[in-house]
């Protein structure tokens, strides 16, 4: 496969996968996605923590990858 396809399949997914925690995390955080038997709160703090790392994350990775 040429490098170039790699690439673009390689950001596709890594962008897909950003999107996809935070829309995890931003359920947790309105309650739309709970966990059995852990109280709300736990669930919500829970929720900022994803939300936090995965911004986080994504601003190191590209730090990494630009710098």
């Amino acid at each position: 496969m040429p490098k170039n396809k790699f690439n673009v399949i390689t950001m596709v997914a890594w962008i897909v996968g950003i999107l996809v925690s935070l829309a995890v995390g931003f359920g947790m955080i309105g309650g739309a996605l709970i966990i059995p038997k852990i109280p709300g709160m736990i669930t919500i703090v829970a929720g900022w923590i994803v939300v936090v790392m995965t911004i986080i994350g994504a601003i190191g990775a590209l730090m990494q990858k630009f710098a």
